[in-house]
């Protein structure tokens, strides 16, 4: 098949209701045990929401408290920082590097 007619995997970002590339998302997870984490790999288990690259929508998200409502738990003040670094970080990468930054 070539490259330039593969289907590109879309996965809404929960907190813009927007389609993306799911290269261009950072996975976040809810275990069984109610823990909130971010997933780099997109392979840990539990329940899974995906958020784009936009570091403001994760501060307004923090305000609203909007993982809360998606995963229907409580997600502690520091996580909401930890997802804002990280996402900054990529976001940062993705500018640099373009996909070259991630492995997929």
């Amino acid at each position: 098949m070539d490259l330039t007619t593969r289907k590109l995997p879309m996965r809404k970002d929960i907190l813009t209701n927007k389609m993306y590339p799911k290269r261009e998302m950072v996975r976040i997870v809810k275990d069984k045990e109610g823990n909130v984490s971010i997933d780099p790999t997109g392979k840990k288990p539990g329940r899974g929401a995906y958020v784009g690259l936009d570091p403001e929508a994760i501060k307004a998200a923090k305000s609203k408290k909007s993982l809360e409502k998606v995963f229907s738990h409580t997600v502690p003040a520091d996580f909401y920082d930890e997802l804002f670094d990280f996402v900054d970080h990529q976001k940062a990468r993705m500018d640099l590097f373009g996909d070259l930054g991630k492995k997929h």
